[in-house]
């Protein structure tokens, strides 16, 4: 059984977090929190996916954390996993294999007329840099189209959509916080 303890502390400690405000978040106890930390008790899923839901940290990523080595800093352009689908909107992102990874990081390429479809909403916060094109962004109730240089930031609760409504490919590079990939 993989020792998750150190990586749980470390998480919580760069969080600036005790484990009393953890466990207050978290709905775990704050002694239950403490065993964990020190490899005394092994946690069910549900009891770790709630610590890493207070922690704003996902499981797939903390437990990629426990293995042994690292991922490199760097990554090449043909080596962007691709979440999206190029045809229509590219989404190629940017340290997806990264431990404790807690924000999204996209660049985004949207075909001409391409459209993300019905309003969408998640918690998180984004914010982007239109490269290059024209993209319709629209947040609640208000609407706007960017052009090459302009930029939104907003609370992903809000409903939006993305749409490339000039006559040339559109790029954005943006960053979701925390990530919902």
């Amino acid at each position: 059984m993989a020792k998750i303890g150190v990586n749980l502390r470390r998480l919580r400690q760069r969080r600036h977090l005790s484990t009393r405000e953890l466990a207050s978040r978290s709905g775990v106890s704050h002694s239950t929190i403490s065993l964990i930390e020190r490899d005394q008790i092994s946690p069910t899923v549900d009891t770790l996916q709630a610590v890493l839901d207070a922690l704003g940290s996902r499981l797939s990523e903390f437990l990629s954390g426990v293995r042994e080595g690292g991922t490199s800093p760097f990554y090449r352009a043909e080596d962007l996993p691709e979440i999206g689908n190029p045809d229509n909107i590219s989404y190629k992102i940017i340290g997806l294999d990264h431990v404790f990874r807690s924000i999204q990081f996209l660049h985004e390429t949207y075909s001409v007329g391409a459209d993300s479809g019905e309003m969408l909403t998640h918690v998180a916060q984004e914010a982007g840099f239109v490269m290059t094109g024209q993209v319709e962004v629209t947040v609640g109730q208000a609407t706007r189209v960017l052009n090459r240089g302009d930029g939104y930031y907003f609370d992903s609760r809000e409903f939006h959509r993305f749409r490339n409504v000039g006559s040339t490919k559109a790029e954005i590079i943006s960053a979701i916080s925390p990530p919902s990939y």
